[in-house]
């Protein structure tokens, strides 16, 4: 049995007369009715009880009718999906990114623009550091990821288009000797206590401020750690140290905390978007046209 079997046999069910159904369906009289007949030969039963004066669905018919639409409304649907897939309309968009990125605008303003432009797409968010971004990129786990780095290149067989930078900030107790002035250098943070993140935590900060103090003359005294933004900027304000993080982290406001800019020119995380080498899935290709709209430069 063949799909136009089923349209003719609906078409013909409809209309309830052979020649306005065959005029409908742009094909002979003759060759429906023995269309019609193959169909009924082919299932067994009789479909239609035909007279001369007219023609009319048997109880078989009826039955057969009511799944025939079925039949031919999920064939549409699942054309119709198809083609969804194909113009990146529909399926599932896995989004890495990474635990500061929330506190900016870019996020929440690329997730919400791309939910309008693609209501189908199910999103399937993952909070992720960056090194570990990379590997379920790689693994095909992850279908892009934001990502940040201060330098370096990404691994082999991951692509990176850069949309943003962060500058780094001091974070510092609002009795700091450093509160009430401006900008600072790290050289002015020689005879700091650091509090930092773990080496194992996934992150290119701990990496970065040993850097960053090494260029500056010193290597700088970790008296605490926390594998947490938020809870380093609460240690801050608790008084046991000073902490570097991104620029977006000055959003988490607290009554006992200053955020300093830095002079240093290369204190910046380059914000990118992540995903494997290859073609673009048109899926994925409609996520990146939103992002690079809101990462152009706004007039």
């Amino acid at each position: 049995m063949e799909l136009r079997h089923l349209r003719y046999f609906v078409a013909v069910a409809e209309e309830l007369n052979f020649t306005r159904a065959a005029a409908r369906l742009h094909i002979g009289q003759p060759p429906l009715s023995m269309q019609i007949r193959n169909l009924e030969s082919e299932i067994g039963v009789r479909l239609f009880e035909r007279t001369q004066r007219r023609v009319a669905l048997t109880p078989a018919g009826q039955r057969f009718l009511d799944h025939a639409y079925r039949i031919l409304a999920g064939v549409g649907e699942a054309v119709a999906e198809a083609q969804r897939a194909a113009r990146g309309e529909s399926g599932e968009l896995r989004v890495g990114f990474t635990s500061s990125l929330p506190f900016t605008d870019l996020l929440p303003d690329a997730l919400h623009a791309y939910r309008r432009r693609y209501p189908a797409v199910r999103l399937h968010l993952r909070e992720m550091f960056t090194p570990e971004q990379f590997g379920a990129i790689a693994r095909g786990e992850l279908d892009v990821g934001f990502v940040r780095l201060q330098g370096g290149r990404a691994p082999e067989g991951i692509v990176l288009r850069e949309i943003a930078r962060n500058p780094l900030r001091v974070v510092v107790n609002a009795g700091h000797r450093l509160a009430g002035g401006g900008a600072v250098s790290f050289a002015d943070l020689r005879d700091e206590d650091f509090i930092g993140f773990p080496a194992d935590v996934g992150t290119d900060l701990p990496a970065v401020l040993r850097g960053f103090c090494r260029q500056a003359g010193f290597e700088p005294r970790i008296v605490q750690t926390a594998r947490e933004a938020t809870t380093q900027i609460g240690l801050v304000a608790a008084g046991l140290g000073i902490a570097v993080l991104p620029a977006p982290l000055e959003t988490v406001r607290m009554a006992r905390v200053r955020y300093l800019p830095l002079t240093d020119p290369e204190a910046h995380f380059r914000l990118a978007v992540a995903t494997a080498a290859g073609p673009v899935a048109p899926l994925l290709g409609g996520f990146l046209e939103v992002i690079e709209t809101l990462a152009q430069p706004r007039a």
